[in-house]
């Protein structure tokens, strides 16, 4: 049998039996997301959790005074940044902002792939908020996570990689491996922290180019989109895609023939998303 079917095989069985080591969500945003589904809960209880870590308390007042948060008044407290963006939002953000550290290698050559699939996701959530503009179901902030997520089931196959030298050296093979798995493998990573369906979708189904739903454009629509833009002019598979044949375009109203998506009129709101996590 050759190491990619017996590598494939045994994610395969690892993830259908349970046995498939998955990421852990860092403990600060747990910790925030229990607080937060607590319909008691309030901006103190969430200011405690968030101010035992320095360095995400310093990135969240960072992104409150961002461009595209900041309000008249410049905020220097965390109650303040809670009471201006609200809990739920908050809580998205506090997931965005630790999810970097999930993106670490003991190999340099698995931390180059893991510091690619990084930046690729960034970029889909910056194009994914300024395209939610476009989808009136589709909240902005909630966009922008599913950019950052929607890759996620790549990871697992990454850190089994590091223990398998011939997958790493053999070209080409490890990224047919990641084609193949890293969408069913997405989904189950977030149905595994109980992340809503939506997000759950996107992991699973953001590479389904066939697609099709009734009703408006949804958030899979959203990051979809946003996906094949990221990947146009380049030498991925879905640089290729033709797509005035995927349903997705047409939930969202954009030409059937269009070749590229028009951001200049949100370029800045993109820098200012990508310039949050950088």
């Amino acid at each position: 049998m050759e190491p990619e079917e017996v590598f494939v095989n045994e994610l395969v069985q690892d993830l259908e039996s349970g046995h498939l080591q998955l990421p852990t969500l860092p403990e600060v945003a747990l910790r925030v997301r229990e607080v937060v589904d607590n319909e008691d809960a309030n901006a103190g209880q969430i200011a405690e959790i968030i101010g035992q870590d320095a360095a995400l308390s310093a990135r969240l007042l960072q992104v409150a005074n961002s461009p595209l948060y900041r309000g008249r008044q410049e905020i220097d407290r965390l109650s303040m940044v809670i009471a201006r963006l609200g809990n739920k939002l908050v809580r998205n953000l506090v997931t965005s902002q630790v999810m970097k550290q999930m993106f670490q290698a003991t190999t340099d050559l698995v931390d180059q792939r893991l510091r690619a699939v990084w930046e690729h996701s960034v970029q889909v959530a910056a194009i994914a908020r300024a395209l939610a503009g476009q989808a009136p179901a589709v909240d902005p902030d909630q966009a922008m996570l599913g950019g950052l997520l929607h890759d996620i089931g790549t990871l697992p196959i990454l850190y089994r990689a590091e223990e398998r030298a011939e997958l790493l050296e053999t070209p080409g093979l490890l990224d047919h491996l990641i084609e193949t798995l890293h969408t069913r493998i997405g989904g189950a990573i977030l149905k595994h922290w109980k992340f809503p369906d939506a997000l759950v979708a996107v992991a699973a189904e953001h590479e389904n180019l066939a697609r099709e739903h009734p009703g408006p454009a949804d958030l899979v629509d959203v990051v979809q989109v946003a996906n094949l833009q990221s990947h146009l002019d380049t030498d991925h598979r879905l640089g290729q895609a033709d797509w005035s044949r995927i349903p997705a375009f047409h939930q969202l109203g954009l030409d059937a023939d269009l070749h590229e998506i028009e951001l200049t009129d949100v370029a800045g709101e993109i820098d200012a998303v990508q310039q949050l996590f950088e």
